[in-house]
This record gives structure tokens, sequence and C-alpha cells, in this order.
């Protein structure tokens, strides 16, 4: 397969969304001996599954009677998981009325990189699916999903760090939050 075919784009792209969630993990290594982060034990997960993401993509139609759900194909159960973490962290951030600017803190920002790094596998999962290249049900699904979940931990990354998102329109920020985005 040449390095350029749509479904090596694909599963690069997915590789390019683990480093960039790598990244923003990284922002939260707790110094030695303190309590670390449980956003960064989320992120870890979100990263594995996006691998098995990686390798459903990567199959060649002809294996995709080998593929394991949950190992080497997307679930549903993996979705399932996506939608409840994005249902918790929604529930405990305000929610932004417009369009933010990414920058408000090293972290939001990792995770904004990230989520644009998501959208566009997303885009070229939805390419191979049009073309019938796309082995199970569930992958578009779990790449739409992690996509607006992780615009939500950026958002709820500022929230915790006490940083207003930057708003879209000039000299529009939204409020500061009190306390950490888990504390409601």
């Amino acid at each position: 397969m040449s390095k350029d075919d749509p479904r090596t784009e694909a599963y690069g792209t997915i590789d390019e969304a683990v480093a960039a969630l790598g990244l923003a993990r990284a922002e939260l290594n707790a110094p030695s001996g303190a309590t670390p982060d449980p956003l960064a034990d989320i992120l870890l997960r979100l990263q594995r599954g996006l691998f098995v993401a990686g390798a459903e993509l990567a199959a060649n139609p002809e294996a995709w009677d080998r593929l394991q759900d949950g190992v080497t194909r997307v679930d549903e159960a993996m979705v399932d998981e996506v939608e409840t973490i994005l249902a918790e962290r929604e529930s405990s951030i305000e929610m932004p009325r417009e369009f933010v600017v990414p920058g408000a803190s090293r972290l939001s920002a990792a995770l904004e990189m990230a989520r644009t790094v998501i959208r566009r596998a997303e885009r070229r999962a939805v390419a191979l699916d049009r073309d019938g290249l796309v082995a199970g049900p569930w992958l578009l699904a779990y790449l739409n999903r992690l996509a607006d979940l992780v615009w939500v931990m950026a958002r709820s990354a500022e929230q915790s760090e006490g940083v207003a998102s930057i708003m879209a329109r000039s000299g529009s920020r939204t409020a500061r939050r009190t306390g950490g985005a888990g504390d409601g």
C-alpha cells in the first residue's frame, strides 16, 4: 500500500491523534509523589482506543473476518464509554455560547490540537466508509463523539485552571468559573 493511499492517510491521521493526546497528557504529568490527574488516565484510555481505530482502518478487507471487537475493531462498548465520559464532563462545565479560540492554556490548546486531528481522521474515515472500506459499524460514531469529548475536555481544563475561554469575537470572553471542573 502506498504512503498516500486513503487508508494509509486515515490510520496515519489516527496515529497523529494518539500523539496529540499524548502531548495533552504530558501537560498533566504530576510531580513525583503527587496525585496524578484523573484526566491523564482518561486520555491514556482514549489513546488506547485510537489504536483500536487505527487497527481497524489498517486492516485489509480480506482480513476483516479476523478483527476482534474492542481489540482491532471499534465496538459499541467503546462508543458507549466515550458517551458516558462526555456526559459526565459536559454536566460539570459551563458551556461557551460561541466559538472558542484555542490557547487559553497549554493543556486546553493541546486538547484542541488533538480534537482537530481527530476530526481530520473522521473525515478520512467517512471517505473510506463511502467506498466500503470501513470494517465495522461503530468507527465513525466513535471518532465523532471522541472529537466532541476532547472539545469538552479542553473547556473543562480551562475552567479547572481558572482561565477564561477566549471567544472568537473580539472583546468577548466567558466568565471565569470558580473551583475545578469536577466540583459541581
